[in-house]
């Protein structure tokens, strides 16, 4: 089957409407992405051209052949444990440090939000982390995970939290064995007990406001900005710091960083930052 043609004013429509709608940058190198993504969706719907098809997208009033396009274009790559540091940094320094602030206040409530969760690796390695870390303890703690990604596709997997072999490469073996179960060849389920420490819900990162009652003590936010441009992320900058509470902290992928002119967070170690100012 022959690859199709995506003209240049073709290319400008489709990256203009998704950069408005969800912040993600499409600069001239992402043509060929575009095409490797949307064209089996374009042909699956007899449309004779990448204009006919946005021109779809466009008219579709209930937003679901929007969804459609963000979750082709959407990349999805993440694994259980990625970038380890991260983790380790959680349990020898932050857990610590705000379960002293929180005990002196007579406080025992954990809030956590990964953003951007993707197929729900990070958040079940955030929840299984933590039930490692607090051990018989976590029952005295009401400790909350809320994963969000704006592809409907990776939430209905990292729902499901059915994962190959593969996929738990990182995991520790008494990890392993402790908070995943075979289900099928080749296949592990996240145990029970880990599932429902975290809730997945679709959000779109680019909303004015979120629908959050209270804010988190630490946020992940990792290989997401990576997609915006300077004042994309700026603007997503101030948004999670509207919503970490004083002094939480926000993690972001070892290939971001944040603004020089930043003010709203300090730089405590490559890629960890703790909010500073309310």
């Amino acid at each position: 089957m022959s690859i199709m043609t995506l003209t240049e004013s073709e290319f400008d429509l489709i990256s203009k409407l998704v950069y408005q709608r969800f912040g993600i940058s499409l600069n001239s190198n992402k043509r060929t992405l575009i095409v490797e993504r949307l064209q089996r969706l374009v042909r699956s719907g007899s449309f004779s051209s990448f204009k006919d098809y946005y021109d779809y997208v466009v008219a579709d009033c209930s937003g679901h052949a929007l969804l459609g396009l963000v979750d082709k274009i959407s990349t999805n790559h993440t694994f259980f444990f990625r970038e380890q540091e991260h983790f380790k940094f959680l349990r020898s320094e932050v857990l610590p440090k705000l379960m002293e602030e929180k005990l002196s206040q007579g406080i025992r409530d954990f809030r956590f939000w990964s953003a951007g969760c993707s197929s729900g690796e990070e958040a079940y390695t955030l929840a299984i982390t933590l039930k490692d870390y607090f051990g018989s303890d976590i029952g005295k703690w009401r400790i909350g995970i809320l994963a969000t990604d704006i592809a409907v596709s990776a939430l209905e997997k990292a729902q499901a939290g059915v994962y190959s072999e593969n996929q738990l490469n990182n995991v520790p073996d008494d990890l392993k064995r402790r908070f995943f179960s075979p289900v099928d060849s080749g296949l592990w389920s996240v145990t029970p007990e880990i599932k429902k420490m975290v809730m997945f819900r679709r959000l779109n990162l680019m909303n004015p406001t979120y629908p959050f009652r209270n804010r988190f003590d630490v946020v992940f936010c990792r290989n997401v900005m990576i997609y915006f441009d300077e004042p994309t992320r700026q603007n997503l900058v101030g948004k999670y710091h509207r919503y970490i509470v004083p002094n939480g902290y926000l993690f972001i992928g070892h290939s971001e960083s944040l603004s020089r002119q930043n003010s709203l967070f300090s730089y405590i170690k490559p890629a960890v930052y703790q909010k500073i100012c309310d």
